[in-house]
């Protein structure tokens, strides 16, 4: 799986946008509600971000629109204007009014408006938006935004590469998180997703979504401030176990301002109970040197660990033109998982012909061949095994004269997908060579 969609989807079910600035008004007050970011940051070089709107209410979609309004507050001007970027809405830099399609929010994000900074705003400057949604039954929703000119960035200071961790052992993951932006922020979000490995502690100030099954930690610091430049640290450091045998774990990071919400490309799960260990805290640090990633980040966990892998040939008897079933097995001895990082390479012994390989279902009813072939050579990849497990790959072959072929493996080169090995060569660092390749011999 491609690192990045893993990042972005992998493990992630579910949105929630810490959002604020809530108001229900005529009908039924409980049953609907306009959703606005409390803080929106807009660029201070006039790029456009989608602004967060949503309409929320009882079953899968709430009533359509009859009109979206969005007004800058009196007194907001010399901070904030307004783009109009949808044919269905008129307006001016400071009062927008969308109809039709462009106001039906149906419970999704929206963004058929843009705050944009005003001309002669600077970094730091504030201003308020005024949101009005009128529904078709005649119910209006309010909601209220304070618009920042310029962002705070926020970016991960990325761990030096462990060599090697043992099987089973604490990882102690220290979090720093650095302010590129243009302005300050108070308030931090940051989201650990333990991937391959597991929380040893479950903190006080974190949530922990049943629908994760504990493997997500969503933790909130209110009022932390970071000025641009400068750095906090979280206290104490992650505590995760590693995985006992996966050579290759991983976990990752994210990171946002709290009041603003997390991007639109960030998503994690709603709902979850507090844990029952100390606080964390986040402390103002010195920024020290090292390679920082914005938002969010992996972080790799290789054991230092090995997986004997063994391969079986076998001995095909019959006379020319008998068909005969080959089954080449794959056996892992431990004491490590290497994941996707071996493939098996079997050439057939000389004249006997490949009448039937191995299939992999694509698709309801349709399947095509698992193994790669060039002609000659099948190469079969080999799911990551857990020690003691196996994998066994059949062929049919019709036989020819008596010919002896060979099956053999070999790291593919690059690693699992999520998870590469410090160098970027992953493998099974196999303590026994001598059996990876065997023969497979047709005799009369």
């Amino acid at each position: 799986m491609d690192r990045t969609r893993h990042f972005r989807s992998a493990v992630l079910a579910g949105v929630l946008l810490l959002l604020g600035g809530l108001t229900a008004c005529a009908g039924d007050e409980k049953a609907f509600s306009l959703s606005a970011p409390e803080i929106f940051y807009v660029p201070a070089n006039g790029g456009k971000k989608v602004f967060p709107l949503r309409v929320d209410g009882p079953g899968p979609y709430a009533p359509g629109a009859r009109r979206l309004t969005v007004d800058v507050a009196p007194g907001s001007e010399g901070a904030v204007r307004l783009r109009d970027d949808s044919t269905n809405c008129r307006g001016s830099a400071t009062h927008v009014v969308c109809e039709g399609p462009a106001a039906s929010l149906n419970g999704l994000t929206t963004d058929v408006f843009a705050p944009l900074p005003a001309k002669g705003s600077k970094p730091g400057d504030t201003g308020y938006l005024r949101l009005t949604y009128v529904m078709t039954d005649g119910g209006k929703l309010t909601a209220r935004t304070r618009v920042v000119v310029g962002e705070p960035v926020l970016e991960l200071l990325t761990p030096v590469p462990d060599k090697g961790v043992r099987p089973g052992a604490e990882v102690t993951s220290p979090v720093v998180v650095r302010n590129a932006g243009d302005v300050p922020v108070r308030g931090l979000a940051l989201v650990v997703n333990a991937g391959d490995l597991e929380f040893v502690q479950h903190y006080a100030n974190c949530r922990y979504p049943k629908l994760q099954h504990g493997s997500q930690a969503v933790c909130s610091f209110p009022g932390v401030p970071i000025a641009p430049g400068k750095s906090v640290i979280v206290r104490p450091g992650l505590r995760l176990r590693a995985s006992g045998t996966r050579m290759y774990g991983s976990f990752n990071r994210l990171v946002w301002p709290l009041a603003a919400g997390p991007g639109p490309n960030q998503s994690f799960s709603d709902g979850g109970e507090h844990g029952d260990g100390p606080r964390l805290r986040a402390e103002a640090t010195k920024t020290p040197s090292g390679t920082f990633t914005k938002a969010g980040d992996f972080v790799s966990v290789p054991l230092a660990a090995g997986a004997d892998y063994r391969v079986f040939g076998a001995d095909l008897h019959g006379d020319p033109g008998d068909t005969r079933k080959l089954r080449l097995t794959v056996r892992n001895n431990g004491p490590g998982n290497p994941g996707y990082s071996t493939r098996l390479v079997f050439g057939p012994p000389p004249g006997t012909a490949v009448l039937k390989e191995p299939m992999t279902e694509i698709d309801d009813g349709d399947r095509e061949p698992y193994c790669a072939d060039d002609g000659y050579t099948y190469t079969c990849d080999v799911e990551g095994l857990e020690p003691g497990k196996s994998r066994t790959f059949e062929f049919t072959l019709r036989l020819g004269e008596p010919a002896t072929g060979s099956v053999r493996l070999e790291d593919k080169g690059s690693g699992p997908s999520d998870s590469p090995a410090p160098g970027g060569r992953p493998g099974r660092h196999d303590p026994d060579a001598s059996n990876d390749q065997a023969s497979v011999t047709v005799t009369g």
